[in-house]
C-alpha cells in the first residue's frame, strides 16, 4: 500500500472530497460545481475541502483512510472515484472512518456497519451526510441503509 500525503488541515465544517480519478477533467468540474451548490431546504452555503492532486490517482479506499486517519473529528470522507465521474448522477463514494477499535465490541461494530462501511451519494447528499454525522444527529449506518433501499444503491438527498 502506498503512502499518500496526510490530510489534516481542513475546515471541520467542510465535507472532505478526495479525487482519485483523473481520466475526465470535465466530469470532475461538473462534480465540483455540483458540490459547491447551496444545499438543504433552507439553502446553506456549501463548504467543501477538495483534495485534487494527481498523487491521489487510483488511490484505494484503504489508502485514503490511512491518509485521513489523523483527523479525529472526521466521520466520513467522500471519494470522487472512477465510478462517480462516469455515472450520470456522479454519485460519490461515502466511506466511514469508523474502525473496530472505536467501538465497544464486535456487536457494536457489526450494528454500525450492518450495511457496509461505504455507500454512494449524489453530490447534493454529501452535505446532508457530512453535517448530520458531524453533529451526531444521524449515523452512517442510517444513510447506508437508505442507500441500500434505493434501486441503484445511492443515497439521494431530498
Amino acid at each position: 500500500m502506498r503512502v499518500l500525503p496526510a490530510v489534516t488541515r481542513h475546515d471541520g465544517f467542510a465535507a472532505l472530497v478526495v479525487r482519485t480519478d483523473y481520466a475526465d477533467e470535465q466530469a470532475w468540474r461538473d462534480v465540483a460545481a455540483a458540490l459547491l451548490e447551496p444545499w438543504g431546504d433552507r439553502p446553506h452555503d456549501a463548504h467543501v475541502h477538495f483534495v485534487d492532486d494527481p498523487a491521489w490517482a487510483e488511490a484505494t479506499v484503504d489508502e485514503v483512510l490511512a491518509a485521513v486517519r489523523a483527523d479525529e473529528d472526521l466521520a466520513v470522507v467522500f471519494l470522487a472515484d472512477r465510478t462517480a465521474l462516469r455515472a450520470g448522477d456522479h454519485a460519490l463514494l461515502a466511506v466511514t472512518t469508523l474502525t473496530r477499535e472505536e467501538c465497544v465490541d464486535d456487536a457494536d461494530y457489526a450494528q454500525l456497519t450492518e450495511y457496509g462501511s461505504a455507500f454512494r451519494t449524489v453530490p447534493a447528499g454529501v452535505h446532508d451526510v457530512h453535517a448530520n454525522l458531524s453533529i451526531g444527529n444521524l449515523g452512517f449506518e442510517e444513510y447506508a441503509a437508505w442507500a441500500d433501499d434505493d434501486p441503484e444503491g445511492v443515497y439521494r438527498s431530498s
